[in-house]
């Protein structure tokens, strides 16, 4: 029964656990303080209300997690191992988990290993084993003494054919499947920092209510009413609905990112996009399309147009790249199947040609290397023929003669300088090259050297019409774009200048410049270069680190094996979805599921905005969470009765303020506009541009207000009753339960539609609210209803004006405290203004 092959994991949380975690936080232990003290002062509407909100709380954080981990698991399934199955002959791919035992599975370089195997065909093949040994160094495979290949190991040279023995639970890894359980995932940085931000709240909290105490005993207060001040103060300093909203925008973030074929492995990698300032593109299928064509062949000394009926006369030339070739026309590297429609176009098909000259050998394609090698018993003899391709550089290195008008010719300086001028001609034009040469030998050793040289061949990859675009989108970003190519210097230059990135070839680096440059003199040239070519894995890693060094944030793609290494140096690993290995996948922090380079601009915009949201939604809550502070402490300084009970601020922090706060962390604001600003720096807090700015300023606001609507009944009061306004004449009315009711409702609905209104100035500080799309974020509409809605539900229900100790208000009074609540707006527009106004002075000044 196919769909077994999957290997059991830790059992999920119950919801009972996941509720008990998030009680586990020192922002719930100060809660069920405030919770214990108001019961043991009798206030048990209070205290009931503190406990419903934990309850809520808790559940609001139980339903995030679930659905961040649907999120996950359905991303998991986007992400899950293939294999390659042999059906009657024919390699067909499937999900790893429907393999059964007795399938032939194809192995190849950057294959997982997807069940435990027993070799039935093996080519140089290795396979790194350090899941189960704990050995890095790759295991050297045969068909005698080590002929099994293990689940979820890789492969990372040559090839074979393996037949299932195990799936599953069965394998030797499920047998140790509790070793490789994936750890849960960790905080983000971010989440950290709001973790600490958390603690350090707690901290002033404690410290506020010490505070007040103090002023408690110089105003000669009661204990009791000071009590219930300082539960207030406390809960007032804590933003309860911080954590589960962050949260939910992270989880939301995941989702979002699969929308321009982003799949994020690792949710750092979302916050870590928007400080990006490098992006380190491979070349090949994702620069440019990876559908190789053969425009121009180099043979007898002559350069010909592929398709050139004068070619036919060179059977060897043509035959040894169909023989030297691991594709076949359906499957298999755009190179090799663009060498395979060169030999059907003088009617040389693959399968006929291998019966004919059957692979008896190979020596599987290496990067050190950059050539591959297979060995042919040629049709009715016993001779060997071996054919040889790779790059036209370390080729000509092993050849000492040339096929020349039917005979072999030894390959003096002149013949060497045309192959060499034929090579600079065809990169000149962006084609990449390759050479290929024979050796005809009764052995298998040294079959890379003494070789005979045949010919080049030019391919064309066309570009992606979509990456000079995004290239020059990164530069208006900020953002520097490095393309990496094993191409020779001539055909990358010509490549890069086309994209925008170079000008002159002193900004192209090759990987043989690099071994000769010493570590300070590689890190130097990195300001200037733009295009490394001839690089090895090796040369990658060295690249992202020398670029780290100089304070760059990396971004790395890549595909192959070889690629694993750089892309977990890289700061941003990004792996190929269609073309890349599991092996890079597994090493990469993000995936691209269309192998595009302007899918990384388009996922650098959304994590930018993702990030800018986030930003916003916490600047927003620790405002209010201020402004609740201000409203309390300048009470007490005043020397007045507490102008809001403990239930009233923990309504507007979980109930009020949570919606606005999510509508802010998935605000849809254009992407295109945050690739308007330089990358953030990694060190970067929330609070700078203004962000420090913004919180204080609009608490303050937030606080004056909530507590000039306090004051206000017990003013009208005093002045019709010709009495003077002092702080003592305002106490002494405060103490009138009728008046200090109303006088607390009116902070109370202050406070909470104040920052319902604050809320849509925080969408874009520096945008007029009649600019913005409103509609754009409807979900921002629906907070402000439904805050409003709420609002005025805990003033005319009986049952809640009962426990939160509010009343009734009518008309004329809501239109006035809606009036008094929307003052932020009126700020908005004036830092709209004065904002605008000073860059038109800045602008002049330059």
């Amino acid at each position: 029964m196919r769909g077994q092959n999957i290997l059991r994991e830790a059992p999920p949380k119950t919801p009972l656990a996941l509720f008990l975690e998030q009680l586990n936080d020192p922002l719930i232990f100060i809660l069920f303080v405030a919770a214990a003290i108001s019961m043991l002062l009798g206030e048990f509407s209070d205290s009931a209300i503190i406990l419903t909100v934990i309850v809520l709380n808790a559940t609001t954080g139980v339903i995030q997690e679930g659905r961040a981990r649907k999120a996950l698991e359905a991303l998991k399934k986007l992400t899950s191992p293939k294999a390659v199955i042999l059906e009657h002959g024919v390699p067909v791919e499937i999900p790893a988990k429907d393999l059964i035992p007795g399938d032939l599975v194809v192995l190849d370089a950057g294959r997982q290993v997807p069940a435990d195997l027993t070799l039935v065909e093996c080519h140089s093949l290795k396979i790194e084993e350090s899941a189960l040994t704990g050995e890095s160094v790759p295991t050297e495979k045969d068909l005698h003494t080590h002929n099994q290949a293990f689940m979820s190991t890789n492969v990372t040279y040559g090839r074979g054919i393996g037949r299932v023995d195990a799936i599953g639970m069965d394998t030797q890894i499920g047998k140790i499947a509790q070793m490789i359980n994936e750890a849960p995932a960790g905080a983000t940085p971010l989440q950290k920092r709001l973790g600490d931000l958390g603690k350090l709240l707690s901290v002033i909290s404690i410290l506020l209510c010490a505070v007040l105490f103090v002023v408690a005993m110089l105003q000669h207060r009661n204990l009791p009413e000071m009590l219930i001040t300082a539960i207030s103060l406390a809960v007032a300093a804590v933003p309860e609905g911080l954590p589960a909203i962050v949260t939910m925008v992270l989880a939301l973030s995941v989702t979002r990112m699969v929308k321009v074929n982003t799949i994020i492995r690792r949710l750092p990698s979302v916050e870590t996009l928007g400080c990006v300032s490098v992006v380190c593109s491979d070349k090949t299928g994702t620069l440019t399309q990876n559908k190789m064509t053969v425009t121009k062949c180099y043979t007898g000394g002559k350069l010909y147009e592929a398709g050139d009926s004068t070619l036919s006369s060179y059977p060897l030339f043509l035959e040894g790249f169909v023989l030297c070739n691991d594709a076949s026309l359906d499957v298999g590297d755009p190179t090799e199947i663009a060498l395979l429609q060169l030999g059907l176009q003088y009617h040389l098909d693959k399968d006929v040609l291998e019966k004919r000259c059957p692979r008896v050998f190979e020596i599987s394609f290496d990067s050190d290397r950059k050539c591959m090698t297979t060995q042919h018993l040629k049709s009715g003899s016993s001779t060997l023929v071996s054919y040889t391709k790779g790059a036209p550089s370390v080729l000509l290195t092993k050849c000492n003669s040339i096929y020349l008008d039917g005979r072999l010719q030894p390959l003096t300086a002149p013949y060497k300088k045309q192959i060499q001028e034929a090579a600079s001609e065809m990169s000149s034009q962006a084609l990449r090259v390759l050479a290929l040469g024979m050796k005809q030998t009764s052995s298998r050793d040294n079959l890379e050297s003494g070789l005979t040289f045949l010919g080049l061949v030019g391919m064309q990859d066309p570009l992606r019409p979509e990456a000079a675009p995004a290239v020059a989108a990164f530069r208006e970003a900020g953002v520097r774009t490095i393309m990496i190519t094993g191409d020779q210097k001539d055909t990358a230059f010509a490549i890069g200048k086309s994209l925008g990135l170079v000008q002159d070839k002193k900004q192209c680096l090759s990987g043989p410049e690099i071994n000769q440059m010493s570590e300070d003199a590689f890190v130097a040239s990195l300001k200037n270069t733009q295009v490394f070519c001839q690089v090895s894995p090796e040369h990658k890693v060295r690249i992202v680190k020398g670029l780290k060094s100089s304070g760059a944030i990396v971004a790395m793609t890549g595909d192959g094996v070889n690629d694993a290494p750089s892309l977990k140096v890289a700061d941003v690993g990004i792996a190929m979805g269609m073309t890349g290995t599991d092996v890079a996948k597994n090493a990469a922090d993000m995936v691209l599921t269309d192998d595009n380079f302007a899918t990384i601009a388009k996922a650098m915009a959304q994590g930018r905005c993702i990030y800018a949201n986030i930003k916003k939604a916490v600047l927003f809550l620790l405002s209010s969470n201020f402004g609740e502070i201000i409203t309390m402490l300048s009470a007490i300084l005043m020397g007045l009765i507490s102008p809001l009970k403990p239930s009233h601020i923990l309504w507007v922090n979980l109930i009020t303020d949570s919606l606005p706060a999510l509508a802010l962390g998935v605000d849809m604001d254009d992407p295109k506009r945050h690739m308007k600003r330089p990358p953030r720096d990694k060190e970067e807090t929330l609070f700078a541009h203004g962000g420090l700015v913004v919180t204080v300023f609009y608490g303050i606001l937030i606080g004056l207000l909530s507590i000039g609507a306090f004051l206000f009944l017990p003013m009208v009061i005093l002045i019709h009753q010709k009495t003077p306004i002092t702080l003592d004449a305002l106490s002494g009315v405060l103490k009138l339960p009728v008046v200090l009711t109303h006088a607390q409702t009116y902070a109370f609905t202050t406070l909470g539609i104040s920052q319902l209104f604050h809320a849509i100035g925080m969408r874009d500080i520096k945008r007029s609210i009649f600019a913005m799309n409103h509609f754009a974020n409807k979900l921002m509409l629906v907070a402000l209803v439904v805050g409003i809605g709420l609002q005025v539900a805990v003033t005319h229900i009986p049952f809640l004006v009962n426990a939160f100790g509010t009343c009734v208000l009518n008309s004329r009074e809501w239109i006035l405290l809606i009036a008094w609540s929307a003052v932020p707006l009126l700020f908005h527009e004036l830092g709209v203004i004065l904002n605008k106004i000073g860059g038109a002075f800045q602008g002049t000044s330059h």
